[in-house]
């Protein structure tokens, strides 16, 4: 007879016979067909296109939402975007380098907020933004700082200098005038119309004498040249000051009344709204982007501009702005833009540029054939941080176009 199996043996067996059912599944398996496999990277591509979709949104909407004036200044080499050597169009109260200046730091610095980035000036990107349309300053020579930045940070991009011109043959001073510049590859104009005060400058009798007045119920007269523009970026505070406006005294005018005496804020909240309502029934939202870049802070330290007031030993920017309270002009000019049907993005430089005291001209606002004590505290050198208030405006440009 056959000896029984040992409980060992009876395993082996099961474990062998598991062993073979198993390869049998394993034989009626199918493998995917090559078109079923092409299915499925399609559709992981797909999901993977979609989360970098969202990704990118958020990361957009992240920007949008990030509060660009909170940020430091961070020194960066790969700075400036252009130099008073690859820029003709440096006027000679701007041109630090040429008048003597020999520290560099200054021209290293970009700004960078907290919370986001902001993108890098791209010169042909953004002519291609401009493309076929009107790029228009409007406002008193510290826009003209602005405006002249911008012409040199769109010139690095032009293949051909000899296609960039000034359509009137003027030439860049800092005397009082208009200049429109032509990019004929992209069939554009960057233009800049001088005014001051945005309303009109004129003259009044007052008694037996007849007095420079401000029309602060009127438009300037020059308006009618800022109307068609594509993107228009306005500004005024500069000349507000009761020094520039003789104190108030017979000075602002309403109708055929000159006013004997009226506060500088009352008379600039009076004159902004009239450049909004001007703005609302003469300026169509649709053709038009509208921009006000607030005011722009003055350095001067021990006196003001005609009193010894100086900034020439600033070579970094500060720390710190302990001690810096919002301007009373910036808060009227965001008042009269919210009341406004017409939509107009606010540029708000005044607290980051607040921090360059080593970005003015001080005593490199002129040639030094010509000795002067007055610094100019006030304007900015360029390259410099006008070229910052540029990158702004090139970002919010972008954002509105996506």
């Amino acid at each position: 007879s056959v000896p029984a199996p040992s409980l060992i043996e009876v395993q082996s067996n099961e474990r062998l016979q598991e062993k073979k059912i198993g390869a049998a599944s394993v034989e009626k398996i199918e493998l995917p067909s090559d078109q079923q496999i092409k299915k499925e990277n399609v559709r992981a591509a797909s999901v993977q296109k979609v989360e970098r979709a969202s990704n990118k949104r958020i990361e957009e909407k992240k920007t949008r939402d990030c509060d660009i004036t909170n940020g430091r200044w961070a020194y960066d080499e790969s700075y400036p975007l252009y130099t008073n050597t690859t820029c003709p169009f440096i006027d000679e109260g701007f041109n630090c380098m040429s008048n003597g200046r020999l520290d560099k730091h200054y021209i290293k610095w970009k700004w960078q907020p907290h919370d986001c980035d902001i993108p890098r000036f791209n010169a042909t990107k953004m002519l291609e933004l401009i493309r076929g349309k009107r790029l228009v300053f409007v406002g008193d020579s510290i826009n003209r700082n602005q405006w002249e930045s911008m012409l040199c940070m769109l010139f690095g991009a032009v293949r051909d200098p000899r296609k960039v011109y000034e359509t009137h043959g003027r030439r860049i001073t800092k005397e009082k005038g208009n200049y429109c510049f032509k990019f004929v590859d992209y069939k554009c104009t960057v233009e800049y119309y001088v005014s001051h005060f945005l309303v009109h400058e004129g003259k009044a009798r007052v008694g037996q004498k007849r007095v420079q007045t401000l029309r602060i119920d009127s438009i300037d007269h020059g308006s009618s040249r800022w109307r068609g523009a594509d993107i228009l970026i306005f500004n005024t505070a500069h000349w507000w000051s009761h020094y520039k406006t003789k104190a108030g005294i017979n000075y602002y005018q309403e109708g055929d009344q000159v006013l004997p005496r009226l506060d500088v804020f009352t008379a600039f909240k009076r004159a902004l709204m009239t450049w909004a309502s001007w703005v609302d029934k003469r300026i169509n939202p649709r053709k038009t982007q509208i921009f006000f870049r607030n005011s722009a802070p003055s350095h001067f330290r021990g006196g003001q501009w005609n009193a010894g007031g100086h900034c020439a030993e600033a070579t970094q920017p500060l720390n710190e702005i302990s001690g810096f309270s919002y301007p009373e002009k910036n808060v009227i000019i965001e008042d009269v833009i919210k009341q406004m049907r017409t939509p107009v993005t606010l540029l708000n430089i005044t607290s980051l540029s607040e921090y360059r005291i080593d970005g003015h001209p001080s005593t490199y606002g002129r040639n030094k054939r010509y000795s002067s004590n007055i610094q100019d505290c006030s304007h900015w050198c360029l390259p410099g941080v006008p070229d910052t208030w540029n990158e702004l405006l090139y970002f919010q440009l972008q954002s509105k176009k996506e």
